[in-house]
């Protein structure tokens, strides 16, 4: 089916003037059609799903729709440029397979909007905060635990941590022994890495809808004003914990270096960064949060830091399966880097919570 074909069948009128190719991205293939209805021209964003990343569509759809018409009702009219609008099929289905069965879904394009990749404007920083504070503003009376989980224990620390260990301890590729100190300081630092985990076990977290990939580039902004407008990639939208999905944007904004950056010595968490983001964030969601939530905000970043290091020492004990890598080596890179960064916050704890509370 062509392009023009999959408009139609989820009803949009009109006449194709343009049909873009999106190419950023590394899962959906994305594609931005506008069509000319009389004299009006709207704009779509119509993808076609990865199956083989996403096995279950339907669900994930299922979500993505129930969260986003929950945000749509309580903004209210004029919140357009505010949410993904999902389009519908006749069957009123928001997703539909075609004949060779690929999987396909189509949202209104939200007009004079962009993204940014970088993360070194504080303004920026700020407003992504907003962003995902505002998410979960916005979705503090929805019940979490009615969603898909279409990443079981995705989040689940203490089950990534037993198990590394017990990849360390087989060590079937024998080189366990090229980590041996970030080896230790998983070890020394355990509790640590499933304290929120353990909590959340404990009934001492809310379980919160979650948006599980808080980077800046998934923020839409206005693009005079820079203010922040919608929450975008909201395939891994899921059950979980508000904190997680802080800690993951502090861990990707606020270092210093990237996340695979072989000389540790360039790395370090950045505390305007962390201010800024964590201000934007605070001043949308700040009298949602728990109390326990927020005085566990650092160490939400140290968890998640210390859960995707975890990830890619596993990785590369059991033969890189996962992760692509650039270079032998590079999952070991991507650990050490990531241990590094967990070891600055744990040593500027008290710092960083000083800075939380003087936001508060």
């Amino acid at each position: 089916m062509n392009i023009e074909g999959i408009c139609r069948t989820f009803c949009i009128r009109g006449e194709i003037v343009a049909c873009d190719v999106i190419k950023s991205g590394n899962i959906n293939d994305t594609f931005k059609v506008t069509f000319r209805d009389g004299e009006e021209k709207n704009c779509y964003i119509v993808q076609q799903i990865n199956t083989y990343v996403f096995r279950e569509p339907q669900k994930m759809m299922e979500n993505i729709s129930r969260v986003t018409d929950h945000i749509a009702l309580k903004l209210g009219n004029g919140c357009e440029r505010m949410v993904l609008k999902f389009l519908k099929t006749e069957k009123g289905d928001s997703c539909f397979f075609d004949d060779e069965g690929k999987c396909w879904r189509a949202y209104r394009f939200i007009d004079n909007s962009v993204t940014f990749n970088s993360c070194e404007d504080l303004e920026i920083l700020y407003q992504a905060g907003l962003a995902f504070g505002r998410f979960q503003m916005e979705l503090r009376d929805f019940d979490a635990s009615g969603l898909y989980e279409t990443i079981p224990d995705f989040h689940d620390t203490e089950k990534r941590m037993n198990t590394l260990l017990s990849h360390v301890d087989e060590d079937p590729l024998d080189r366990a022994r090229d980590a041996g100190d970030e080896i230790s300081f998983f070890r020394e630092n355990l509790d640590r890495a499933v304290k929120l985990t353990r909590m959340q076990k404990q009934g001492l977290l809310p379980l919160r809808v979650t948006h599980n990939d808080t980077k800046c580039n998934n923020v839409l902004f206005d693009t005079e004003t820079k203010a922040a407008l919608a929450v975008i990639d909201l395939d891994t939208v899921m059950p979980g914990l508000a904190l997680h999905d802080y800690g993951d944007a502090v861990r990707f904004s606020a270092n210093t270096a990237e996340e695979d950056e072989p000389d540790t010595s360039k790395i370090a968490l950045d505390n305007g960064k962390f201010r800024a983001f964590t201000e934007g964030f605070l001043s949308a969601c700040g009298n949602v949060l728990t109390e326990r939530e927020k005085e566990n905000l650092v160490d939400s970043v140290i968890v998640i830091t210390m859960e995707l290091a975890g990830r890619f020492l596993d990785d590369y004990l059991t033969g890189d399966k996962y992760f692509k890598t650039d270079y032998p080596g590079h999952n070991l890179v991507r650990t050490r880097a990531q241990v590094t960064l967990a070891r600055d916050i744990i040593a500027r704890y008290d710092e960083l919570n000083l800075i939380v509370k003087e936001i508060l």
